[in-house]
């Protein structure tokens, strides 16, 4: 819950725009992937580090896009060399290690900074993990650094090396930069259906049998709407500057499908809304529940008793220790006064029945 002021605590007393990368340390190596593409021809570049491959192929570009995607940010040297190839300014860097960086998306004078979050869902264990996704978006390239190494964007990459008719073969960097943001979001609502259907599973138990472990499963999803909220909400924000930015690099061709993206976010914020109104009402419903259910043990307990007291008066009077005391020598006395106990219990029923308190 408070992992970001733990991680925070790291740069504590740096200067501002000192590289610090606030995960979790690795000992792999990161992979960088590099594409260089037009309308008509792809290159792919692969490695570990930025050698002479990486760079000679950035030089040998002509009018082409290139895609540098760098999976891994634990190695920070290799973070400042490529920030130092494409002048990436100090601040933007320190906010690519910082992994609990709000979504949000800042315009300088030669390219524009998106960050924003990125979840996996897991079917197994039914959650969700988060990871930070960096972009630097400027005039014919693309810098994409992702925290951890996985296949996410291995299909827009497959797309761009084997189709030349590929919209993206035909667009800019800042369609690509869409179409990356477009894969991310998506995974949201991958997310958001399958807390749905926990939601949903939740709350037919609760109105069939309400058990306590059903709050701790309410809490555990109120949870983890909350990271999503706090990960979505200020995309909404962010997406709509993205679409106002005057950059030349952004053409009015891409604008259009940055505003379906916004709307998309949209979406997903009236989503997660709606399961956070589900669960409170669904967390209303269960202690109704259980107080109704208390209520009706101590009803049927306050009947026993009162059902008990003039049998127990009875019972108590014939107990008492006195010589003289009336039927107690009588023959038919036991039976009478067991007699009389039955007519009592008897009476009470079914004067409890006419008051539908039974």
């Amino acid at each position: 819950m408070y992992a970001e002021l733990r991680t925070r605590a790291k740069k504590a007393g740096q200067a501002p725009g000192t590289a610090v990368y606030t995960g979790k340390l690795k000992t792999v190596a990161p992979q960088i992937t590099m594409l260089i593409y037009s309308e008509h021809a792809c290159q792919e570049v692969k490695g570990k580090t930025l050698d002479e491959r990486f760079l000679q192929a950035q030089k040998e570009k002509e009018h082409g896009v290139t895609w540098t995607h760098v999976q891994g940010l634990h190695d920070v040297a290799l973070i400042e060399q490529l920030a130092k190839e494409y002048r990436i300014h100090p601040l933007t860097v320190e906010d690519i290690l910082n992994i609990d960086q709000r979504p949000k998306v800042e315009e300088y004078e030669e390219y524009v900074f998106i960050t924003l979050k990125m979840f996996q869902w897991d079917k197994k264990h039914l959650t969700f993990s988060t990871e930070q996704i960096s972009f630097i978006l400027g005039k014919g390239y693309l810098l994409s650094f992702q925290e951890h190494e996985n296949s996410h964007f291995q299909h827009i990459q497959e797309l761009l090396s084997s189709s030349e008719t590929q919209r993206m073969r035909q667009q800019g960097s800042d369609y690509l930069a869409y179409r990356l943001m477009d894969s991310i979001i998506d995974y949201y609502f991958v997310v958001l259906e399958g807390l749905g259907d926990q939601i949903e599973q939740v709350e037919e138990a609760i109105i069939a049998n309400p058990q306590t472990q059903h709050t701790r499963t309410i809490y555990q999803l109120k949870r983890e709407l909350m990271m999503l909220r706090k990960s979505i909400w200020p995309m909404r924000e962010a997406i709509s500057h993205l679409s106002q930015i005057e950059a030349a690099w952004i053409t009015p061709f891409t604008r259009i499908y940055l505003r379906d993206l916004y709307d998309h976010i949209v979406q997903a914020i009236d989503t997660v809304e709606t399961f956070r109104d589900m669960l409170s009402s669904m967390l209303d419903v269960y202690l109704s529940s259980i107080t109704n259910r208390m209520n009706e043990t101590m009803k049927t307990l306050t009947i026993i008793a009162t059902i008990f007291i003039p049998i127990t008066f009875i019972a108590s009077l014939y107990g008492m220790n006195f010589v003289y005391m009336p039927e107690l020598k009588w023959h038919w006395g036991y039976f009478t006064a067991l007699g009389v106990m039955t007519v009592i219990v008897l009476i009470m029923l079914n004067y409890f029945r006419r008051k539908k308190w039974l």
